[in-house]
């Protein structure tokens, strides 16, 4: 076996939980190889570089052998290098900026006052700046 279909392969080596996690993973363009946007039946072979948008992380890997069925996860190395780099791992444990305002545990339901406070707040950020505002 010289090549096999790029889904199958990001299943067999544990990128994604199931066969079709990894097929809409490639028709929603998250998936790139050797730099250009592939759908689920495109083929890779020894050498390929794969790059996958899972989250906020870019996943790099190079293909070292093409393979059909799913492997224990310590096999993987023989398969697949993970060229990802730390940079791109450390954007899992930043903190995630939202828009969200925070309430102290226990505090309850927000009263009437606070209430309207967020939705003031939600709509200054939100209705001004969309392009469906009306002048």
């Amino acid at each position: 076996m010289d090549s096999v279909r790029i889904d199958k392969y990001l299943w067999a080596i544990r990128v994604y939980k199931t066969r079709t996690d990894a097929t809409e993973a490639c028709k929603g363009s998250k998936v790139t190889v050797n730099g250009a946007d592939v759908k689920p039946s495109r083929e890779v072979k020894t050498g390929d570089r794969i790059e996958v948008r899972k989250g906020p992380v870019l996943y790099s890997y190079k293909v070292l052998a093409p393979l059909e069925k799913r492997v224990g996860a310590k096999d993987v190395p023989g398969y697949a290098e993970n060229l990802t780099p730390q940079s791109e791992l450390d954007k899992l444990h930043a903190p995630v900026e939202t828009f969200f305002i925070r309430r102290d545990r226990g505090a309850g339901r927000p009263t009437k006052k606070e209430r309207r406070d967020m939705d003031s707040l939600y709509d200054s950020f939100f209705v001004e700046d969309s392009p469906d505002a009306e002048d």
